[in-house]
């Protein structure tokens, strides 16, 4: 792959992720996600369409765009959540739908129309959070029980299918895979630790004084951080998912000086760049021709995602939340995007999964980002209103 050429589909890719936030504002109606516009404009540049962009070309790049959506995803969770009851609730949630894909995706399996058991049934087990969350800050909708609940729910719904993804799709062998799985944990808690060793030392001077500088001194590192834990990660052969949400969830310890001017750099280098990047080469590579000659398959995932992760939230969450806020749960925790686009290129990639499975699953958790969110918004408004209208009771 020569430069020019590299260089032609960067440039292609990169107006793809300017244009995004513009059309998202323009387009009427409810505002949609940035993620479907990128994974669109992916798929309008590729070489099924208008054969503008090479996948291959940006591939290392996309990578690292992956890496930065979950070590974002791992600095924003807070350990602590899995102490308390909306935790414990969430994890037993996740565990029945872990059962239930299992279940369905099996008969799927047993009938010819999976290969790719294990990719399949964990894709429908995932929250899109990340994804979910401007549109809930938009919407005020994260606030109070049920805000903690959702946050809690989503928050498994991320972390738990990515471990599951190193042990089952990452080292061949099962055993080497959690003895690989318990090294890089290791490798993260003694990393998550090592600030304290040079607390009050010259390191951490220099790491500060240099923050705010031309140096960048704690984002060089932190970038450094993400690079050690997904190059052991893929040297243990655990997938790079692993390495990046460990290392976020190591850089919540770590960072040293301004944590806020920190995450704001992050945010800036990694939505700013990288992870569009990301989902623009995922959608070059989504073959929507499967898609047209088969859409009953992107139905049938779409249905499915809400049937395994959103309908057990009916009944789990009877004792904590009223009817109206489960309907807006099951609806929520059954958004799927990102989780989907990554267990689709390791399917594609270690060649478990069929190709039209995988553009299936990818547009089932886009059509889920375009209605789920959308309609619980809905549902959020009309019992806003519905309280604003009820008569003050007795006093």
């Amino acid at each position: 792959m020569d430069l020019a050429h590299g260089l032609e589909t960067l440039l292609v890719a990169a107006a793809v992720a300017a244009l995004a936030p513009v059309l998202v504002a323009l387009l009427p109606g409810p505002r949609i996600p940035q993620v479907v516009v990128l994974l669109a404009g992916g798929v309008l540049i590729g070489p099924q369409v208008l054969g503008w962009a090479d996948r291959a070309a940006i591939d290392l790049l996309a990578n690292v765009g992956l890496g930065f959506l979950f070590l974002l995803a791992g600095y924003e969770l807070d350990l602590h959540l899995f102490r308390e009851r909306p935790g414990r609730v969430a994890i037993v949630a996740w565990l029945v739908t872990v059962g239930l894909a299992a279940a369905l995706v099996g008969v799927l399996a047993a009938a010819g129309l999976v290969r790719a058991f294990v990719p399949v049934a964990l894709g429908l087990t995932t929250t899109a959070l990340g994804t979910l969350l401007p549109i809930l800050r938009d919407n005020d909708m994260l606030g109070g029980r049920f805000g903690r609940y959702l946050l809690a729910a989503g928050a498994v719904g991320e972390l738990f299918p990515v471990f599951a993804i190193a042990v089952f799709l990452g080292a061949s062998n099962k055993f080497v895979a959690l003895l690989s799985l318990l090294a890089v944990g290791v490798l993260a808690l003694v990393l998550s630790f090592a600030p304290r060793l040079v607390r009050g030392r010259r390191l951490e001077t220099v790491l500060r004084e240099g923050e705010g500088s031309t140096a960048q001194t704690t984002l060089r590192w932190t970038v450094l951080l993400l690079l050690v834990l997904l190059v052991v990660a893929e040297e243990f052969g655990l997938d790079v998912v692993l390495g990046a949400f460990l290392a976020g969830i190591v850089l919540r310890r770590w960072a040293p000086g301004d944590v806020e001017a920190l995450e704001e750099k992050l945010d800036a280098i990694g939505y700013g760049f990288f992870i569009p990047l990301f989902f623009v080469a995922s959608g070059m590579s989504l073959d929507i021709r499967s898609i047209a000659e088969a859409p009953l398959r992107l139905l049938a995932f779409f249905v499915l995602l809400l049937v395994i992760r959103g309908v057990p939230a009916l009944f789990l969450y009877r004792r904590d939340l009223p009817a109206i806020q489960r309907v807006q749960m099951m609806l929520l925790t059954a958004t799927a995007l990102p989780l989907l686009v990554a267990l689709a290129e390791i399917g594609l990639r270690n060649g478990t999964m069929l190709r039209e499975n995988a553009a299936a699953l990818v547009g089932a958790g886009v059509l889920s980002v375009l209605v789920f969110p959308m309609a619980a918004v809905v549902v959020e408004r009309r019992r806003r209103a519905a309280t604003a209208a009820a008569p003050p009771g007795p006093e």
